[in-house]
């Protein structure tokens, strides 16, 4: 078989302290998770997992984000990343951020449209390195700093389903494989970012995540 062009390079994220390279086959993403986050969105946090997904090649790696055309109010959204290996099993964690046009998604939503234009969109997905790890993260300490100034803060036991939950509610709806990303959901105190911003993104135990806004 010959392909007509040559194909898209691989989508790969560096796996801490190791020189391998962890495939990425999808990207899934879980919306109002956290219920001080859910409620300054003005929604009630009962109910299921909300799930849309990014594309692999939305992951920024290299710490710059170009701020996006279309829209003048894009948030910033500090989440807990966690890798897939073979089998859907966990294999690590990472520091992620769900980029969002929050001006189009709020058109969407009142619309009653979908929002892949205000969370798929390219560059959307900055991630830092993954730490291998079987074992679901069930807590710690998850922040968000825009030049120096704290903005997010919480614990990841306040998520309002655990990695756990997530992985089984959405293994019910999509094969789960090796290559899959979960972004988990974000805490409260989302906000705008402007070009020059420099954002720090930790959570404990995993790599930071340091991006720019360009």
């Amino acid at each position: 078989m010959t392909l007509a062009f040559a194909a898209p390079p691989a989508v790969t994220v560096p796996i801490a302290n190791s020189d391998r390279l962890f495939p990425v086959r999808r990207i899934y993403c879980v919306g109002r998770n956290y219920a001080e986050h859910v409620k300054e969105m003005g929604n009630d946090p009962k109910g299921t997992p909300i799930f849309f997904q990014k594309p692999a090649d939305a992951l920024v790696l290299d710490g710059r984000f170009p701020y996006p055309a279309g829209s003048n109010d894009v948030h910033h959204e500090i989440e807990l990343v966690v890798a897939l290996g073979p089998g859907g099993k966990i294999f690590g964690h990472a520091v992620g951020l769900d980029m969002t046009r929050r001006d189009l998604q709020a058109a969407a939503k009142a619309g009653g449209r979908p929002w892949e234009a205000a969370k798929s969109f390219d560059f959307s997905a900055p991630i830092a390195a993954i730490t291998p790890s079987a074992a679901a993260m069930t807590g710690g300490a998850i922040t968000l700093d825009v030049n120096g100034t704290r903005r997010q803060s919480a614990d990841l036991a306040d998520m309002i389903w655990n990695v756990d939950e997530i992985v089984a509610e959405l293994s019910k709806l999509f094969t789960l494989a090796a290559g899959d990303l979960i972004f988990t959901g974000t805490p409260a105190g989302v906000g705008p970012v402007q070009r020059g911003d420099r954002l720090r993104g930790d959570i404990a135990g995993l790599p930071p995540l340091d991006v720019r806004i360009v």
